[in-house]
C-alpha cells in the first residue's frame, strides 16, 4: 500500500488543522510523529472500519482520527494544538496491529512521508 500524508503546516496555538492520508482500504492505519532529538512518538490508530480509535495520552480530547474508506482516506483532525505538538507527521499501515504494541513503529510495514507540522504564534 502506498501512503500519502498532506495537510501540514503552520497553525497558531488552539486553531485547528485536518491532515489527511491517503491509504487503500483493508489497513489498520496509525499517526505518528517526530520531532528534532526526539524519538518517533504514536498520535492515533484506526482500525479498519473505522469503528474504534484510538489516541495518545498527550492528544486525547485535542485530536481525532477517522476515515473514510469510500474516499481511500485516514483524517487527523487537530483542535487546540500546542507548540508541543510542532512535528513531523506521519501515516503508517499495516494488516493487523495488536493493540498492546501498537505504539512501536515497528509493527507496521509501510509508510508516508512526513507533513510538517508547525504551531507558534
Amino acid at each position: 500500500v502506498q501512503l500519502q500524508a498532506s495537510g501540514g503546516g503552520s497553525v497558531q496555538p488552539g486553531g485547528s488543522l485536518r491532515l489527511s492520508c491517503a491509504a487503500s482500504g483493508g489497513y489498520v492505519v496509525a499517526w505518528f510523529r517526530q520531532s528534532p532529538g526526539k524519538e518517533r512518538e504514536f498520535v492515533s490508530l484506526i482500525n479498519r472500519d473505522g469503528d474504534s480509535a484510538w489516541h495518545a495520552y498527550s492528544v486525547k480530547g485535542r485530536f481525532t482520527i477517522s476515515r473514510d474508506n469510500a474516499k481511500n482516506t485516514v483524517y487527523l483532525q487537530m483542535n487546540a494544538p500546542k507548540p508541543e505538538d510542532t512535528a513531523i507527521y506521519y501515516c503508517a499501515a499495516s494488516r493487523v496491529v495488536q493493540i498492546e504494541k501498537k505504539d512501536h513503529p515497528a509493527v507496521y510495514h509501510f509508510w508516508g512521508q512526513g507533513t510538517l507540522v508547525t504551531v507558534s504564534s
